[in-house]
């Protein structure tokens, strides 16, 4: 495992020193882990949600609902389950 260094302002590390008091991290590295670990995952989410927006408008303009042929092709897919 690699470790780093870094500088922050002290109200910054005011806010680690608390979150690490509070019992949830066992120490500063265990929080500062945890927030990339969440920004991680936020940023693959935005992704996912981008390429399905990007999906969307390739997919050319939208076209009116046909509730009835929509309502039978769920009847039929699940019907098999």
């Amino acid at each position: 495992m690699g470790t780093m260094n870094i500088s922050l302002p002290d109200p910054m590390k005011s806010w680690v020193e608390d979150q690490t008091r509070s019992g949830r991290y066992a120490n500063s590295s265990d929080y500062v882990r945890d927030l990339i670990r969440r920004d991680r995952e936020r940023l693959d989410a935005i992704a996912e949600i981008q390429a399905a927006v990007d999906a969307g408008l390739a997919s050319g303009p939208a076209k009116p609902l046909d509730r009835q042929g929509f309502k039978a092709r769920m009847r039929a897919q699940h019907a098999g389950k």
